[in-house]
């Protein structure tokens, strides 16, 4: 690609509005980031720095402005709760540490970047800190719930536990060994079923019909 055709391209995609994507099976919120090289520079490597960084901030800028559109499974949207000066600072933190899922140079010095929020980041983002037994945690790591009706929010709970999920259609290859439980109900936020080797720290894979 010439360096006027990779421009218009880059230009381009400037030119789209922002958006962020939600992929409740990974437990992701992704934007993608541009940050075009600075034209003054000596040399793309120069570039790549400063642009780098542009990428980044672009990115972060997207899912910020995204976030508050998530549901939550009590009813309402994350944009209910930024009201709370320490749930939205949380959530502002989620967002500067964004993790870095791909960076891609172009050969003129900018750069195309995706950066993701854990959707778990936002659910301890809204409960806060929680506290750990000195003996730590002993529960059943990955555990799958079958026969959820509900769809997929942020903080649902499951067995009564206030712990990690994410949401599939289809378990995943890595969980298929995982115990299995079946919800008996599902509504406002709370998914009933027995999990009793279950704990906080476990992670439910809510299968959806």
């Amino acid at each position: 690609m010439n360096r006027l055709a990779l421009v218009a391209g880059l230009a381009l995609a400037l030119s789209t509005p922002a958006h962020a994507d939600v992929d409740w099976a990974k437990g992701l919120v992704t934007a993608r980031g541009i940050g075009l090289a600075d034209r003054q520079a000596p040399n793309p490597a120069v570039a790549r720095g400063p642009s780098r960084r542009k990428a980044e901030e672009a990115a972060k800028l997207a899912l910020a402005a995204e976030l508050p559109a998530l549901p939550l499974a009590a009813g309402g949207t994350l944009a209910d709760k930024l009201g709370d000066p320490a749930i939205k600072a949380r959530i502002d933190r989620a967002v500067a540490y964004a993790i870095s899922l791909s960076a891609d140079p172009e050969t003129d010095g900018s750069w195309r970047v995706t950066m993701a929020v854990p959707i778990e980041a936002l659910r301890q983002a809204l409960t806060g800190p929680r506290a750990l037994a000195d003996s730590g945690d002993a529960v059943t790591p990955v555990v799958i719930v079958e026969g959820v009706t509900a769809t997929p929010a942020i903080g649902a709970s499951v067995a009564g536990l206030a712990a990690p999920t994410i949401w599939v259609s289809a378990v995943p290859t890595w969980a298929k060994d995982a115990p299995r439980i079946k919800a008996t109900a599902s509504k406002g936020g709370v998914i009933d079923a027995k999990a009793p080797k279950a704990g906080e720290a476990t992670l439910f894979v809510i299968v959806t019909k």
